[in-house]
């Protein structure tokens, strides 16, 4: 049960988020991709909604984020939307639409922001990206960036073990983490990194920071909605806590529905007009 009270229900935006480090209180983020369950999220009190490209799995059953266009993200990124009163919406830039050229990035995320209605966009990938991040903040935009594991990185890594285990990367993602919050990004997500290196990024930072499988030393976490609740059952990370089980609920209850159409006990005297 959320326990949101009446005196946080202002609506959340980048200066809520700083004050919620400052004040030490926790993040809470999760993903959304439709009317229906962004529109119940915002109702439990989540801080943060995000309209992932893990849409590309969970949503149209890809192996992996790459295939999912921005016009893809831009209409689920509207459907979230209109759905939510209170959290802040972030859409993620899909893979293709801001890596080498910042003008095609900067163009990617206005279409985002004007078509969606959404708060902000969301980058994966640190010094490499940086010129795209500039451009786009330099349009009013606000970048939520993503280092550690980068799911649209997944032909370069080719796997998706735990990230910056070696001192190098780890090195390279406390510079890229600098180097993107001097640059403007309002938070920063890590993913699927040492416990002890989340901790460390994140009292190095004065944004605020998002984990998902990188430890309770960040400043808030994500989980994907399906995986949470349930529903994703064949993906089980050692990361993930599951607070319900929705598929099983799910099946019983259309199994239930089935067997009253099939022996004609539904509808019955009360359900017709």
């Amino acid at each position: 049960m959320s326990t949101n009270t009446t005196d946080n229900q202002r609506k959340i935006t980048t200066i809520r988020l700083a004050q919620m480090k400052e004040q030490g209180e926790k993040i809470s983020m999760i993903t959304a991709y439709d009317y229906s369950m962004a529109t119940l999220m915002d109702q439990a009190g989540i801080d943060v909604i995000l309209v992932g490209d893990s849409a590309a799995n969970v949503m149209a059953g890809h192996s992996t984020t790459l295939p999912i266009t921005l016009d893809q993200m831009i209409y689920h990124g509207q459907c979230v939307v209109r759905g939510v009163k209170r959290a802040m919406v972030v859409v993620d830039l899909p893979f293709g639409s801001y890596q080498g050229n910042p003008d095609v990035a900067l163009a990617s995320a206005i279409r985002i922001i004007k078509e969606t209605g959404a708060e902000a966009v969301k980058m994966e990938g640190g010094e490499e990206i940086l010129d795209g991040v500039r451009r786009i903040l330099s349009a009013g935009i606000p970048v939520m960036a993503h280092l550690g594991l980068t799911p649209q990185s997944i032909n370069k890594f080719g796997t998706y073990n735990v990230r910056a285990k070696s001192d190098a990367e780890a090195q390279k993602l406390k510079h890229d983490a600098l180097m993107l919050q001097e640059a403007g990004c309002f938070a920063l997500v890590m993913e699927k990194i040492p416990a002890a290196l989340a901790t460390e990024v994140s009292s190095s930072l004065y944004i605020p920071t998002i984990g998902i499988g990188a430890g309770a030393g960040t400043d808030g976490q994500v989980l994907v909605m399906q995986d949470m609740l349930g529903i994703n059952q064949g993906f089980s990370p050692k990361f993930l806590r599951r607070y319900a089980d929705l598929a099983t609920e799910i099946k019983n209850a259309v199994g239930n529905y089935i067997n009253d159409v099939k022996s004609g006990d539904f509808p019955n005297d009360s359900e017709h007009y």
